[in-house]
């Protein structure tokens, strides 16, 4: 109840049952727990192939989603990463042969309120994609953290030395951005030899840790993929949010891991409309 009134205040309207909020959907997006998606997806009864379905549920295999789903069925598998949050997000995609041109761009469309995307052309690649992306903010967040440590431990107040660190992080992420220069290039233009630059880079070398960091992710997002495949689904009921006229690309299911009973709908105006997601 509690929650129902809170949807009510912004705006959101509640259904008590998931097939009732994707009818008429244009996409469903599946943003649940790994272990409970087939649940969710067995239960949809009003699905339909004229709905492109657009999973976020980690680890979950197209030949999974499809065996819960109509056969045909389009479908997009997605690895964002938390950034997302923010706007700032990083997500990997890959559809199956059943995706057109037109669902690619709904699909894109959708999941660029959240931030940048790019298509990977091999379903195995998502698993690459988790261990530079998904993963990506801890490797940046450890090095900052120490960063930061570091200042403190220099005699830098710990405020000082976090906006030093988080600014320094920003603007040499922009300019990686902005740049067409190898990364390698841009690290050597501010390393002179001999500098501090470069002996703090070697001490960071010594143990060969960043070296070894890309294959050490991978065994690991191959392990992960390999148990989430593995899970055991639960029973659980999930609802669906479901955003109705007036959005570019059409209506939108979302099926979320809130632990309650009902599906909440929405309307929202894209950008280009004048606007903006909420």
């Amino acid at each position: 109840d509690d929650q129902r009134a809170r949807a009510e205040e912004i705006g959101i309207r509640t259904e008590a049952e998931n097939n009732i909020a994707i009818r008429g959907a244009d996409i469903i997006v599946v943003a649940v727990k790994p272990q409970i998606a087939g649940q969710v997806l067995k239960s949809l009864d009003t699905v339909s192939k004229s709905q492109l379905v657009i999973s976020i549920a980690a680890g979950i295999s197209l030949d999974s989603l499809q065996s819960w789903l109509p056969n045909g069925q389009p479908i997009v598998r997605c690895m964002p990463n938390t950034p997302a949050l923010v706007g700032a997000g990083m997500t990997g995609l890959y559809a199956n042969d059943q995706v057109d041109s037109e669902h690619r761009q709904a699909a894109e469309h959708v999941l660029q309120a959240a931030g940048e995307v790019v298509w990977v052309p091999n379903e195995t690649l998502l698993d690459a994609v988790t261990a530079v992306s998904g993963s990506g903010p801890a490797y940046f967040f450890l090095l900052m953290e120490h960063m930061a440590k570091a200042g403190t431990a220099l005699g830098l107040d710990p405020e000082t030395s976090r906006t030093l660190t988080v600014q320094t992080a920003l603007g040499a992420a922009l300019m990686a951005q902005q740049s067409a220069e190898p990364l390698a290039t841009l690290r050597q233009n501010v390393t002179s030899p001999g500098g501090t630059t470069e002996a703090a880079i070697n001490t960071m070398l010594e143990q060969a840790y960043l070296q070894q960091l890309p294959r050490r992710c991978r065994q690991r997002s191959d392990a992960q993929s390999s148990w989430q495949r593995n899970l055991v689904t639960h029973d659980w009921t999930i609802p669906l949010r479901r955003y109705r006229p007036g959005t570019t690309p059409g209506h939108i299911a979302v099926s979320t891991a809130l632990p309650t009973t009902s599906c909440e709908r929405r309307s929202f105006q894209s950008s280009e409309s004048g606007g903006g997601e909420r």
